[in-house]
């Protein structure tokens, strides 16, 4: 069985992902914990995001550490300098980057996440799901969810909703 590619996501209601200096502390805690998010946490088997969350994050573990599993870090960097020694840095073409993942998945679900990682898998065509959790607050500005200026409009077909948590499915 191979996994899916699934891009797994909090934002703010007004569509930001980041604050405006690429804070996410205003999305921890707010939620309650959903049904949707154990699912993907249970069927993930590789996480792949960009250099910019481990920025942000720093070497703190997806999910808060309850999910253990290979973490791929993409960047433009040279990849042996592993800033993050128990992370996994990847570069190259997105497709070759995906396909390495979902092997690192080993017949589970790869999730990408971030701002440029996610964008770049599906402009490919290679996200197969959307999930995407809602938080109750206004940022104002920061990094937006989507933006790909050019690109044909991606049609969605939803799969779950769950008060502010959603799953959607790529039409391809």
């Amino acid at each position: 069985m191979t996994g899916k590619v699934v891009w797994h996501m909090t934002m703010s209601l007004d569509g930001f992902i980041g604050d405006r200096d690429d804070k996410l502390d205003w999305s921890f805690g707010v939620n309650e914990p959903s049904e949707l998010a154990a699912e993907v946490i249970r069927t993930t088997g590789a996480f792949l995001c960009g250099g910019r969350l481990v920025d942000a994050v720093g070497d703190n573990r997806p999910y808060g550490g309850v999910w253990t599993g290979p973490v791929l870090i993409y960047t433009h960097k040279d990849p042996a300098t592993n800033p993050v020694p128990e992370f996994t840095y990847v570069s190259g073409d997105i497709r070759d980057v995906i396909a390495n993942g979902l092997k690192a998945a080993d017949g589970k679900n790869l999730v990408v996440t971030g701002g440029a990682v996610p964008r770049l898998t599906l402009d490919a065509g290679l996200v197969d799901e959307i999930v995407l959790h809602i938080v109750p607050v206004l940022l104002g500005e920061g990094v937006r969810f989507y933006d790909s200026p050019g690109v044909e409009p991606t049609n969605l077909k939803v799969l779950t909703t769950e008060r502010t948590n959603f799953r959607f499915e790529v039409i391809k």
